[in-house]
């Protein structure tokens, strides 16, 4: 994990900072309530299947692809995926204008892995073993480019935590927030901004047993 930059917190205006800067790629998605009926709590859905790629992933792939330099535009891209954030990084490089690479889990749905290659991604099939290694190591043997970790990288946490403005914004009463666990970055994005702007808002993570 040589030369991997120190942990740091997701500050409010790297949020704020985010939300403009992925304006023009996301979608701004509606939170819609289930209709359970009398009795039953409020209970709303963050629409996020909505983006262009299905998937909230890309609004870290476009921050983090947005915050490149000109010199690290120019090396290209990759992430380490099994669809999702491969799919919001090639979507985000394309509209950039530079190339993309995905180490891919061979694995992965086909579907997904098709819709990476439409996006302009050059995919490294790869184990699952090896792919965590590489987000271990933040490397991966022959390729080269930048890499945008698809969970351990600043960027692409406060890009993920847009979402918390948009919640807060459409339901201020919110009380508790539940959010998916794969490595981690959206329950740290969430959990970031709600500390600020809502402390009082519990964030509860959920993943497969």
């Amino acid at each position: 994990m040589t030369g991997v930059p120190p942990v740091r917190p997701i500050a409010l205006a790297d949020t704020l900072a985010a939300r403009d800067r992925i304006a023009g790629t996301i979608v701004r998605t509606p939170l819609v309530r289930l209709e359970f009926g009398p009795g039953h709590p409020d209970i709303r859905l963050k629409l996020e299947n909505l983006q262009p790629i299905n998937a909230y992933k890309l609004r870290g792939a476009a921050n983090a692809v947005a915050l490149l330099s000109d010199a690290e535009r120019a090396r290209g891209v990759w992430t380490i995926s099994a669809g999702n954030a491969g799919q919001g990084v090639a979507y985000a490089a394309r509209q950039a204008g530079i190339p993309c690479t995905v180490v891919a889990i061979e694995t992965a749905p086909a579907a997904k892995l098709e819709r990476m290659r439409e996006l302009g991604a050059t995919l490294v099939l790869v184990p699952f073993e090896a792919a965590w290694k590489a987000l271990e190591d933040h490397a991966f043997p022959g390729v080269e480019g930048v890499l945008i970790h698809p969970f351990d990288d600043h960027d692409f946490i406060a890009g993920h935590a847009t979402m918390a403005l948009e919640i807060l914004e459409d339901a201020p009463d919110v009380a508790a927030v539940i959010a998916g666990i794969g490595g981690g970055g959206l329950i740290t994005a969430l959990g970031s901004a709600f500390r600020v702007l809502k402390p009082e808002v519990r964030i509860f993570g959920a993943e497969p047993e």
